[in-house]
């Protein structure tokens, strides 16, 4: 235990020593002293990944259909709890959209970080999208972008706590949390078979989500443009991250939306696909066997 203190604290001291002295108004809140538990977690995801994978290789899947609507339900409430408690702190706050520098706002400053942190934990909470794939044997939708947005954005948002938990930094979360509200209503919607007849706006959520990023990185660089005393190389970074996302995701989109199918692709067609996070979930349902007799 003693060598494991003595650890957490040189790594922490090493974390300081590169980054500088953390924002001293978020001290003492849960997860955020120590970068070990983020770590861990990222860690205990990734692990769970590779070996539930092989453990449900030769087993059947599991539905979880009512778990999944519980958790999408609850997914959608916090977004949108967390969409309207940044509309209503900044607003407060006087917040400037062009550029919002860290310390200017009092009080909402605290408000919006308090929100934020919020938004920093609902990226452990959101690993059990993947853990539901493993579970569910939807191997093809953990792909590479679906593991990097997720095990990358947990740690980022650890440092964004810890060095910037206020001001240009409320951006980001408040389009996101308004594209979770409808992404996780998307996908709870579609768990429910009665309800798949009425999701034909998938596609729109995927544009959505690729003009968060564009919108995204615009109000950052603004911010470098025309200064406002926010960390330039934080405005730097953001761009960069979100500059991959915007490759990956139009990647996706033009693999799922542009690529036209074959003839023996058309025999095949899923009649519906769920979407998460702007995330292809190909989910063909039973209802393919009537089509199969059909053909026959």
């Amino acid at each position: 235990m003693d060598q494991l203190k003595a650890f957490d604290q040189e790594v922490n001291e090493f974390i300081d020593y590169m980054f500088g002295e953390r924002d001293p108004r978020v001290r003492g809140w849960l997860l955020l002293d120590s970068y070990l538990p983020t770590f861990s977690l990222t860690i205990a995801y990734l692990l769970f990944i590779w070996l539930g994978t092989m453990f449900m290789k030769n087993r059947a899947a599991f539905s979880l259909r009512g778990l999944l609507i519980v958790y999408n339900l609850g997914v959608t409430m916090l977004s949108l709890y967390m969409l309207i408690e940044l509309i209503l702190a900044t607003w407060e706050g006087g917040y400037n959209l062009q550029c919002q520098n860290l310390t200017s706002a009092g009080e909402a400053d605290i408000r919006v970080a308090k929100v934020l942190w919020w938004y920093y934990f609902s990226k452990v909470i959101e690993f059990a999208d993947t853990m539901f794939f493993v579970l569910r044997k939807k191997n093809s939708q953990i792909t590479f972008l679906h593991v990097y947005h997720h095990a990358t954005m947990f740690n980022i948002w650890w440092c964004v706590m810890n060095w910037i938990p206020c001001g240009q930094s409320f951006f980001g979360p408040t389009l996101n949390s308004f594209i979770h509200v409808l992404m996780y209503s998307y996908y709870g919607l579609s768990v429910i078979p009665s309800m798949r007849k009425y999701l034909w706006w998938k596609k729109y959520l995927t544009q959505a989500q690729l003009i968060q990023f564009l919108l995204t990185i615009t109000h950052t660089l603004s911010a470098a443009v025309k200064p406002c005393g926010f960390p330039f190389g934080c405005l730097m970074f953001q761009s960069s991250y979100m500059t991959t996302l915007v490759i990956l995701f139009v990647n996706f989109y033009i693999k799922t939306y542009q690529k036209r199918p074959s003839r023996t692709d058309k025999k095949n067609v899923p009649l519906v696909t769920e979407l998460k996070n702007g995330l292809h979930k190909d989910y063909i349902m039973a209802a393919n066997g009537a089509l199969n007799k059909k053909a026959q």
